[in-house]
């Protein structure tokens, strides 16, 4: 069975269409049902119905097509500029308003974005003025439920784009999402320079484009955003988003696996900086990205590990066993 055709423009003819196409050159006419596979055909005006038979197709001469094309494109320019003309009356008096609110066009500014879509649009805009390097940070919530707020087609597409351009990507996850395969797969299909790190806890969701444009949320089910331009807050975010790289661990392309000394895992040794904090097991869980089943399953390995009968008890043996000191270097 074969894939469904998929929306493009004529200038990316797909490959069934092209095909058909050449084929209804040389034989003069195809079936009608043929073209099912390449609508894009009948839509572009490539193909029409034949006069004395509806049931098969004709080419339109590919010199006619073109000039009827191109003058579509001409007029879709004409269109765009007689578009601009009307904007520029519209706020060109408006920017000899002598106001507050209307400073010079280089004032930082925080904006805050509303809808999925929105803020898909301002981050694929943002993305396309991108030539050095976007640092971003997802966390769990991000990749696992329905609040990503690009589609994940956008966002190869999106992230490919800059690495064809020369760019570099960085990511931070959580642990929980080391082993992902869905995270893991995600990066096999791009071709670049990509590296993935993972951290016991992140911040929330962070994009840092160029250190010059910030996206991050402003809510908590991702259908508000803020878009920040101020030179002082993207450059603190960036500079927050390498002190946690440098503290990361490497995941992609090439995993390293944390040390266990004591058979207590990094993800356990994380619990138990929490517990001794005084956090209950929902807060932990959440702070690392775990459900909560899975966090008191690790809380019990702790416990069976130090011995303890009690959660008083297991926080004066995690202080003990110095399971929390800094390694030696």
């Amino acid at each position: 069975m074969r894939a469904p055709h998929s929306p493009h423009d004529v200038e990316e003819l797909c490959a069934a269409g092209a095909e058909l196409y050449e084929r209804a050159l040389r034989e003069g006419r195809v079936p009608a049902a043929e073209a099912e596979e390449a609508p894009c055909l009948v839509d572009f005006g490539m193909l029409h119905p034949a006069v004395d038979d509806p049931g098969v197709l004709e080419p339109v001469a590919p010199v006619v097509a073109l000039q009827r094309l191109l003058r579509m494109s001409g007029k879709r320019i004409a269109d765009e500029r007689r578009r601009e003309d009307r904007l520029t009356a519209v706020f060109e008096p408006l920017m000899r308003i002598d106001g507050w609110r209307t400073g010079t066009a280089d004032v930082p500014s925080i904006t805050l974005l509303s809808g999925t879509d929105r803020i898909n649009r301002a981050i694929t805009e943002a993305m396309d003025d991108v030539t050095r390097e976007v640092l971003s940070i997802q966390t769990n919530a991000g990749h696992t439920g329905d609040r990503h707020p690009v589609s994940e087609v956008v966002a190869l597409a999106r992230d490919q784009a800059l690495l064809d351009r020369g760019g570099r990507i960085r990511v931070l996850y959580q642990h929980t999402l080391r082993h992902s395969p869905t995270v893991l797969s995600r990066y096999e299909r791009l071709r670049g320079d990509v590296e993935a790190r993972s951290l016991d806890e992140l911040t929330d969701r962070l994009f840092v484009m160029d250190g010059v444009v910030a996206f991050l949320p402003a809510n908590k089910d991702g259908t508000l955003a803020l878009e920040v331009r101020h030179p002082a807050l993207v450059g603190y975010f960036a500079t927050t988003f390498d002190r946690f790289w440098r503290l990361a661990t490497p995941m992609y392309p090439d995993a390293v696996q944390p040390p266990s000394p004591d058979g207590v895992t990094p993800r356990q040794r994380a619990i138990a900086g929490l517990l001794v904090e005084g956090h209950t097991d929902a807060v932990i869980a959440e702070r690392l990205g775990l459900n909560i089943r899975t966090a008191r399953v690790h809380i019990a390995k702790l416990a069976e590990i130090l011995g303890s009968e009690s959660r008083a008890q297991l926080g004066y043996l995690i202080g003990r066993s110095g399971i929390l000191d800094d390694p030696e270097p």
